[in-house]
């Protein structure tokens, strides 16, 4: 795909994932940690993926091994950024590590940062442990009533 198409997609995925985080009644003005995900089979093209990630004023992860279901191996590193949770910011930076990306033929894979409450606490699905969450407004019949909304057949 050409990285106009890229982008082009990027952005639309860009202003999904926002909409639905603050939906979700994430904090709209806190600041964020942003993660651009890369990954790749080779480790030199991966480190001056990074090297240039850097230069361009992002944080790097150390590369990592990533076991895949089909049992190959692949090296992968973050770059992160803090700031507003603002499309026109996300679209810039997307654009300009795609771009570097392809630069060192290596894949950009996107972007991920974690849910804010209301005091600017970053809450992390390891934050989680199996049955602790607990919504006050969770209410087992209404969901399941969505649900029926959602899937009537089911």
């Amino acid at each position: 795909m050409s990285i106009d198409r890229l982008l082009k997609a990027q952005k639309q995925e860009n202003q999904e994932i926002v909409t639905a985080i603050l939906d979700d009644g994430s904090n709209t003005s806190a600041e964020y940690t942003i993660e651009h995900h890369f990954a790749s089979d080779n480790f030199d093209r991966l480190e001056k993926a990074a090297v240039d990630a850097f230069k361009a004023g992002f944080e790097v992860s150390d590369a990592e091994e990533v076991e895949l279901e089909d049992g190959s191996v692949i090296l992968c590193f973050d770059a992160i950024a803090h700031h507003l949770l603002d499309v026109d910011l996300l679209d810039k930076a997307c654009e300009s590590l795609l771009l570097l990306a392809a630069k060192h033929k290596v894949d950009y894979d996107g972007w991920g940062t974690y849910f804010i409450d209301e005091n600017g606490e970053e809450i992390r699905e390891e934050d989680f442990e199996d049955g602790e969450f607990e919504d006050d407004d969770y209410e087992d019949d209404d969901f399941e009533a969505q649900e029926k909304k959602k899937n009537p057949l089911h």
